[in-house]
């Protein structure tokens, strides 16, 4: 069974900039999209006899939505659904048994959440597949490049993907989502790997401990070459553009990014002391990338 493309919907602007992403994004896979509605009810009055007029406004909306995507993309086989369980259970629990969760955001230097402004961000920290964010002013044009006049066009070729690599971990799910949408697309890749000159040696505890990971620019670049390797054979439709820089990896993506059409990032799926969380690099993307962000998961 194909695993579907999901949107959280919340009725906002945002959240339908996100719906039309996401549906976008699932004909180009050819995939269904599933329309959720992560509504949480109020108690009702004597025996639960008092109707929620809240329940049925976010009917009305979620109808609506739906119509509108239908007749948005003729093609797009659309699936709404309305959980009884709280926001973010709703949200991790479709996000589980789907190819991708698309939410919506707002603009520079915060994210919407659903229902709550944090359940974006923790659903994103704890999604088992890829969570995306598109922010309200997101079109179809912006997928794509200028035409020859400088004007916005769905004519000319997608913009590139940008990957975000930190060879430090494996990054199997990172790397397959990132040529995979690049592929759908019929784009390219830009793969960026920002390092950091390691000290031969450092004092950590009281004893010497040896520290890993390139000495060089150009070993820097092996590595990268190595680890891209596999994929680009996998997927030789993709044109691949490699990218070592020195310094902090949260300003070379956003400096690539800055023309991409989708940013993607990683995040560490194991738990810490702390809990599971973004990172800082995911966390940074999402509240600063102009693009659309994918924040995918990884062992």
């Amino acid at each position: 069974m194909l695993r579907p493309v999901a949107v959280g919907f919340d009725g906002s602007r945002e959240s339908l900039a996100a719906a039309h992403w996401a549906a976008r994004e699932a004909l180009r896979r050819g995939l269904p999209l599933r329309l959720v509605q992560a509504y949480e009810p109020r108690p009702g009055g004597r025996g639960g006899s008092v109707v929620d007029t809240r329940a049925l406004r976010a009917q009305g909306r979620l109808r609506l939505a739906e119509a509108n995507l239908r007749q948005c993309h003729p093609r797009l086989v659309v699936a709404p659904e309305r959980p009884g369980v709280p926001a973010t259970q709703a949200l991790l629990d479709v996000a589980e048994r789907s190819e991708m969760l698309v939410l919506g955001s707002r603009g520079h230097g915060g994210v919407t959440g659903f229902l709550l402004g944090s359940v974006g961000l923790a659903t994103a920290a704890r999604a088992a597949s890829p969570v995306v964010f598109v922010r309200s002013s997101e079109s179809s044009v912006d997928e794509h490049f200028v035409d020859e006049d400088g004007l916005p066009s769905v004519e000319t070729p997608y913009r590139d993907v940008v990957l975000g690599l930190d060879l430090r971990w494996p990054c199997d799910e990172l790397l397959r989502f990132a040529f995979e949408t690049a592929a759908a697309r019929g784009g390219g890749l830009h793969a960026v790997y920002a390092w950091h000159l390691p000290a031969e040696y450092g004092y950590e505890a009281g004893p010497l401990v040896e520290r890993t990971g390139p000495r060089s620019g150009s070993e820097a670049a092996q590595a990268l070459t190595g680890t891209l390797q596999r994929w680009c054979a996998k997927f030789p439709q993709v044109t691949v553009v490699e990218q070592v820089t020195a310094g902090r990896a949260s300003r070379a993506l956003l400096r690539a990014a800055s023309e991409a059409g989708l940013l993607v990032v990683g995040r560490s799926a194991r738990r810490s002391v702390i809990g599971t969380r973004l990172g800082p690099v995911a966390h940074m993307a999402i509240h600063h990338a102009r693009c659309p962000v994918a924040v995918v998961p990884h062992d």
